[in-house]
């Protein structure tokens, strides 16, 4: 009997889950390489020229976000897009409870997308939140936070839909952390179809003495030097 279950879902319930772990445990970020294929890539790229599957296009120059711009996906969302963001949501949600306990924070994330994106949306934020990014020669992203609404989930993916050195040159994905007045900068290679999952505004790190801290951090693309650039964005809480 042939299985229903799509690749995508196969590829992220056979990654080593406790490495994942350890890394955003350490670093706030992991890689998850080849999580989709080239022809899963580009059937997504070519989805951003549509305008049938978006409920809106943000300019990033406009609001001082940096250049390039982007698409919020609207409901119901592509199937592929639909399955990660499931898959990988009943992953993620035992690491961001243990996260929120270590931080002494009371609040815990159901077991299932749908039951956490009914507590967002029983608080108004209603509105999808996957996307994909457009970068050109000369655009950036800004370092930012993914917040959206009181109700947020404390991981993120970011899926790289070109080939680095063929599609484009720069653009590399940026990741920086602060506490207790240090910053570090992480700059994170990634190849056609790598996915990283990583913080959207901080995680728990061990204390300098004792205990836990808490670690701010914000995520960009560096300036694209030549070509174009197609990132998928895979968001778990929706925004207002």
């Amino acid at each position: 009997m042939k299985s229903s279950v799509s690749p995508a879902m196969h590829s992220i319930e056979e990654r080593d889950w406790e490495a994942i772990g350890r890394s955003l445990d350490r670093h706030g970020n992991a890689l998850l390489p080849e999580l989709l294929n080239p022809a899963q890539c580009r059937a997504l790229a070519a989805l951003y020229p549509r305008e049938d599957c978006y409920r809106s296009r943000v300019v990033m120059a406009r609001h001082g976000f940096g250049r390039g711009e982007y698409k919020y996906f609207s409901y119901p969302l592509p199937a592929l897009i639909d399955t990660l963001r499931h898959a990988l949501y009943a992953r993620l949600a035992p690491l961001a409870n243990r996260w929120n306990r270590e931080l002494g924070m009371d609040l815990q994330y159901p077991g299932t997308l749908d039951a956490f994106l009914a507590r967002c949306h029983l608080a108004g934020q209603r509105r999808p939140t996957p996307l994909i990014l457009e970068y050109h020669e000369g655009d950036y992203n800004c370092l930012h936070q993914d917040l959206y609404g009181d109700h947020m989930f404390p991981l993120q993916t970011a899926i790289l839909l070109s080939e680095p050195g063929r599609d484009f040159t720069g653009g590399e994905f940026v990741m920086t952390e602060t506490s207790s007045g240090e910053q570090i900068a992480q700059v994170l290679p990634l190849r056609q179809g790598d996915a990283l999952v990583f913080t959207v505004n901080q995680r728990p790190a061990p204390g300098r003495r004792s205990g836990m801290r808490k670690v701010a951090m914000r995520h960009g693309v560096s300036r694209l030097l030549s070509g174009h650039r197609h990132t998928l964005g895979v968001i778990f809480h929706d925004a207002r």
